[in-house]
């Protein structure tokens, strides 16, 4: 199986701050793929318009436009242009290659989204939420990774997987939600394996605290 060529340039609907749009925004740099980026100010109100919720009903960042498809969810979309442009390439096609991958696109809804994810949108527009149960479910998180890079160069695999693309972004910037990386080596590692790939593309980083 091969891969397709775009029928003309991507276009992402994003909020720079977000590492949802960030791992798709990684992915597709990962694969060479250009892309036109739209931001959406969700502060004032964008994804509440008629206009985005024809995009996506539940007024959410990221959205991918690719010719006549339009795809919500950071990882639904990095299915998508795997499947579509990498194929085999970054999801295992055997059915328990297949199954640990989704494992940790499963974590990065879950225990990444209400763990450092969510430490960090504390911090930064300065939330008046307690962070001690996100800050909690964030070092449960970070365990659990170290103990399982440090048998492997990478979450799901020996070579890159949407896995690492899921978790990547919110683990790399986890510091700005006040969840320290210090004692977690492997996992720190495994952050610079992930920046030395061709064509990385970092995401913004921000002092904590700032407004938006």
């Amino acid at each position: 199986m091969t891969a397709s060529t775009p029928p003309e340039r991507l276009r992402l609907y994003r909020m720079q701050l977000s590492g949802h749009c960030h791992r798709v925004e990684l992915f597709l740099s990962l694969l060479g793929l250009p892309c036109d980026l739209v931001d959406v100010d969700v502060g004032r109100g964008e994804t509440r318009t008629p206009e985005f919720l024809a995009l996506n009903p539940f007024g959410q960042l990221p959205v991918l436009r690719d010719g006549q498809i339009t795809l919500a969810d950071s990882n639904a979309i990095l299915v998508y242009l795997e499947g579509r442009y990498a194929p085999g390439r970054w999801l295992p096609r055997d059915p328990l290659g297949a199954a640990q991958v989704q494992r940790w696109l499963s974590v990065a809804a879950g225990q990444l989204a209400f763990g450092p994810a969510a430490a960090r949108v504390i911090q930064l527009f300065r939330r008046p939420d307690d962070p001690a149960a996100a800050l909690a479910r964030a070092q449960a998180l970070l365990r659990v990774m170290e103990q399982q890079l440090a048998s492997r160069a990478f979450l799901a695999a020996e070579t890159p997987t949407l896995a690492d693309i899921a978790l990547y972004s919110y683990t790399a910037v986890a510091p700005e939600g006040m969840v320290t990386l210090t004692p977690f080596a492997a996992v720190r590692d495994w952050l610079a394996r992930i920046e030395a790939l061709p064509g990385f593309l970092p995401m913004v980083r921000t002092p904590v605290g700032l407004e938006a």
